[in-house]
């Protein structure tokens, strides 16, 4: 009896053995299971930074303080410079993509060109910032920028109250730059009025450019506006601080420096000691930690499926109005440089003041 009830007690240990087993089994794979999920939630957030190039100043500045706040979120970041080359930069943007991005922010080196990076992002579920220049004919996110127009229109602006008569030069950006052309809307809202009465007059039909920003075809595009008009140029709306420098350049080549208005944009070092030195009247400020500051927020929003709530304006690039972040610029001279750009920790009043 006792025999038969411990081979019983045996069988009923294998049979509930038997039964547990596969269960005890499942329960492991379902806890795996659920570590994993939690492992990719937990996951930590990568953002991939395409940048048109680090050759200019304001550039390499965008790029630490916006890999800085980005980690301070808990995000990784992947910069590549396309060295100025939009094949290039199509192709790291890919590369991203491959390497399981979250975001793309995306610094356009050509605005069209750059649709493709929109598109295939797109198609693996990546959603695209544009940081400062607006991607056209395509479906981006979000654009954060400052409103270009209106620095165009600072610029001459303040050219205009400082000589409301004479000879103007425009000097473009970029011809491939959508900046470029928004800058020139906004530098012609403010000069028209005086052209249309005759109290300025645009020399070389306004039709020059800078190539790439480039201070050397600046340089180059100034020495022909000069020698075409005998140096009779009252002032210069230069679109940045690099074509500004070309600018100032082939004024020095003629005596000119200092007695030629010349305007700039981003607040660049060598900018602001011109406009201490007096060889460049002024710039326009846009402060970078503030856009690189909101984008690397942005990207970890977008990231997370989180509403962007600062994007309350839009944009429209040609296919659709684009959800926006749009800053303010400020005009900066000598009387406010220090007040602005100094206070703000842009740079230190000692290298500002270096002019030697």
């Amino acid at each position: 009896m006792n025999c038969k009830i411990s081979q019983c007690v045996y069988r009923q240990k294998n049979a509930l053995i038997s039964t547990l087993l596969p269960l005890f089994i499942i329960l492991i794979c379902c806890g795996t299971m659920l570590f994993g999920c939690a492992d990719s939630s937990d996951k930590k957030i990568k953002i991939g930074l395409s940048m048109d190039s680090l050759r200019v100043e304001r550039w390499q500045k965008d790029r630490d303080i916006f890999v800085a706040e980005a980690k301070k979120l808990g995000a990784e970041v992947i910069v590549q410079s396309a060295d100025g080359d939009p094949v290039k930069q199509n192709e790291q943007a890919e590369n991203m993509i491959t390497q399981g991005v979250d975001v793309l922010v995306v610094i356009p080196k050509d605005s069209i060109a750059s649709s493709q990076i929109v598109k295939a992002a797109h198609e693996e579920g990546i959603k695209v910032i544009a940081y400062d220049r607006l991607i056209s004919e395509s479906e981006p996110d979000l654009y954060i920028s400052f409103d270009n127009k209106q620095v165009g229109y600072l610029q001459a602006e303040y050219l205009l109250r400082k000589k409301p008569k004479g000879n103007y030069f425009l000097l473009g950006g970029d011809p491939g730059d959508n900046n470029a052309h928004l800058l020139r809307e906004g530098q012609l809202r403010a000069l028209q009025p005086a052209i249309d009465n005759g109290d300025i007059q645009l020399v070389a039909e306004g039709k020059h450019w800078a190539v790439g920003w480039d201070p050397l075809d600046a340089l180059n595009k100034a020495e022909q506006v000069l020698t075409k008009t005998n140096n009779q140029i009252d002032a210069v709306v230069a679109s940045n601080d690099g074509t500004a420098g070309g600018v100032v350049q082939a004024l020095e080549g003629q005596n000119l420096a200092g007695s030629v208005l010349v305007s700039g944009q981003d607040a660049d070092i060598e900018a602001c000691q011109r406009i201490v030195k007096g060889t460049q009247t002024m710039t326009v400020y846009k402060p970078i930690r503030l856009i690189a500051t909101e984008a690397a927020q942005a990207a970890v929003a977008l990231a997370k499926g989180e509403t962007l709530e600062k994007a309350n304006q839009t944009v429209n690039n040609g296919k659709i109005d684009v959800p926006s972040i749009i800053l303010t610029p400020i005009q900066v001279d000598k009387d406010n440089l220090d007040e602005v750009v100094i206070k703000d920790g842009f740079h230190s009043r000692e290298d500002v003041y270096k002019t030697e």
